[in-house]
């Protein structure tokens, strides 16, 4: 009997494994899908009535946040179930993530603004020591 429980038990175990690599397979294909529509997460009005000031920041914000988001499900790609895992709980907020760039760099594109160039400090000059005239006295009177 031990014998006919552990062939259920390994093929249990086999068919969980099969049905867990399934799952993540449909997650993934339903992310791909997500991926084109991205725009459906994001509002598109809410980059109208930015300055290019305020879009410049938030361009860099949103970049900061995929990128934080993509560490997220690197991060857990590594565990056990890791490529589900990943899915179910990081890919919509990086879809949304993504539709909020797109029209970011819309309102951008529209309102013709450019990068700020960065802060450059500026050259100070170095103070150099006067030279003492020829003939001068010191404090002490010597020569």
């Amino acid at each position: 009997m031990s014998v006919r429980n552990s062939r259920r038990r390994s093929l249990s175990r086999a068919a969980l494994i099969a049905a867990l690599l399934a799952l993540a397979a449909g997650a993934s294909g339903c992310a791909q899908i997500g991926d084109s529509m991205s725009s459906a997460f994001a509002d598109p009005a809410k980059y109208e009535l930015y300055d290019c000031k305020q879009l410049e920041a938030e361009r860099k914000s949103l970049t900061n946040r995929a990128a934080e988001q993509e560490g997220l499900m690197a991060k857990a790609r590594t565990g056990v179930g890791g490529a589900l895992v990943s899915e179910m709980a990081y890919r919509n907020e990086l879809i949304a993530i993504h539709g909020q760039q797109k029209f970011a760099e819309e309102a951008w594109r529209k309102g013709k603004c450019h990068e700020t160039p960065p802060d450059t400090p500026a050259a100070t000059p170095a103070p150099t020591a006067a030279p003492n005239a020829k003939g001068s006295r010191s404090r002490s009177g010597l020569h």
